[in-house]
């Protein structure tokens, strides 16, 4: 055999003739006799075993694969195995060395979001690790996301109205130059909803659809949810009822009989207050007032 060569093979993605490929390069040490390599690509499968999807024998030192949409979809993490020989000595060959899995499609960064219902803002940032084709004239380069929320409830609660906000309900991936690991990305914010209701920890989802494409690859793929955990917060509440009994946040209790527009709540910090305006409600023989009426700023 031939002695460790660290070809180190490595996955790129790149734009060939307006379709995604992906490149597999390695170094090519310099040996008497000349060598020749042997490259194959497989993919993870969905019960996590790799499977072979394409076989090269070539002198260079690098390998393409096409992205098609059939034997390798977006989606797929890739892996690319190369084995280098001997020309003149088939047998003589060098242990084959692998490359690191390739994720080809959309990732959301961070994975998953733990977030609390406090009003700070989130940054979720969707990036795509293959380039951004543009399949015709009249077609900017871009890729085009519709953004939904879901509640999927907690323990046995049944799923109740989303528990986060998005910044933004479409987003556009515009053809970038590939660095690192993006070839374009883009940025929403996630709040969670301040509902007012003790309803423990709830998990919500974001899901992300490309709309609006001809482009086979990307038409028949949906990526991965982001899973999002709320934490609830207690949060204070104050009453005003009947004839006004009036509980305030920290639970002093008292009544207001009288009538006209009070200020019932006011924030020190931002701009909300909550006015009440209380009326006759009252027989012959007892004064008493009624809320029939309330504002919110």
């Amino acid at each position: 055999k031939l002695t460790s060569l660290a070809l180190q093979p490595a996955i790129t993605p790149e734009l060939v003739h307006g379709r995604v490929h992906l490149k597999c390069s390695y170094s090519c040490p310099s040996a008497k006799p000349p060598l020749q390599y042997l490259v194959v690509w497989s993919r993870l499968s969905t019960r996590g075993k790799k499977e072979q999807i394409q076989r090269d024998t070539t002198l260079q030192s690098f390998s393409y694969v096409e992205m098609n949409g059939r034997n390798l979809r977006l989606g797929d993490t890739v892996f690319c195995t190369v084995t280098a020989f001997s020309r003149d000595a088939s047998e003589q060959q060098s242990l084959p060395e692998e490359s690191k899995g390739f994720y080809a499609g959309i990732k959301f960064l961070p994975e998953s979001l733990q977030i609390a219902e406090d009003g700070k803002e989130h940054v979720l940032t969707i990036l795509s690790t293959v380039p951004i084709a543009c399949p015709g004239q009249d077609d900017s380069c871009k890729i085009t996301l519709q953004l939904s929320t879901e509640d999927l409830g907690k323990n046995s609660q049944l799923p109740g109205p989303p528990d986060i906000a998005l910044s933004a309900c479409q987003v556009d991936l515009l053809q970038a130059p590939c660095s690192e690991s993006s070839c374009a990305a883009a940025a929403v914010t996630v709040t969670a909803v301040t509902d007012f209701a003790q309803d423990g920890n709830r998990l919500s989802r974001i899901r992300a659809e490309p709309v609006g494409q001809r482009d086979l690859l990307w038409r028949a793929y949906t990526p991965k949810d982001v899973k999002v955990t709320v934490r609830d917060l207690p949060t204070g509440n104050c009453y005003s009822f009947t004839d006004p009994h009036i509980i305030t946040f920290d639970g002093w209790r008292y009544d207001n009989y009288k009538i006209g527009t009070f200020l019932l709540c006011r924030s020190t910090l931002r701009a909300f207050e909550v006015h009440v305006r209380q009326w006759d409600c009252g027989g012959h023989r007892s004064a008493t007032a009624c809320n029939c009426g309330v504002a919110a700023r």
